[in-house]
């Protein structure tokens, strides 16, 4: 359930306007911020849209929307750490019958977890955020996937044009 991220290998950074000469490296911890900032901020789009066009998708403000998000990001990054753990157990046992449980145990856990997450904001918002039924959920999880997919997918491809000789972005610039 998790979306490419920027490379794990430390790489220049675009330099600040004050040290315009010194590149400076990002570090995991850097790399792991800006992922899940992109990724929280690409579900506030898609969750609010869904708000906008799903009258069963409700948040009582843009505040909540926001707060929404970053559950969903929580509880998305959880249940794909559990898939990929359950997975690669699975994995492990070889054989066919391992193979078949695989598949039943990840299919499983996608299942649940699309009420466990229903729940979740239940919980946590008291009323005040609803994502609809199974079906709007699953379609927002579908959705919040492909868009994430998108933009970074942008993000490599700029990076593998400013390797190969394109202007490299820097922030508050045109190149």
């Amino acid at each position: 359930m998790s979306s490419p991220r920027p490379s794990s290998s430390a790489s220049p950074a675009p330099s600040s306007a004050a040290d315009s000469t010194a590149p400076s490296v990002v570090t995991a911890a850097q790399r792991h911020f800006v992922s899940w900032a992109v990724d929280i901020l690409v579900a506030i789009v898609v969750l609010n849209l869904f708000i906008e066009y799903f009258p069963d998708v409700i948040a009582e403000s843009f505040l909540l929307s926001m707060l929404t998000a970053v559950l969903l990001k929580v509880l998305l990054a959880v249940i794909g750490r559990l898939e990929h753990r359950v997975s690669a157990y699975f994995k492990r046992r070889g054989g066919a019958a391992a193979k078949v449980l695989r598949v039943l145990a990840v299919w499983a856990i996608l299942f649940v977890s699309k009420f466990v997450i229903l729940e979740a904001v239940a919980l946590v918002f008291r009323g005040s955020v609803q994502l609809g039924g199974f079906l709007e959920i699953v379609a927002l999880i579908i959705a919040l996937m492909v868009a994430e997919g998108l933009v970074w997918a942008v993000y490599r491809r700029i990076g593998r044009r400013a390797t190969s000789g394109g202007a490299a972005l820097h922030p508050g610039g045109d190149t």
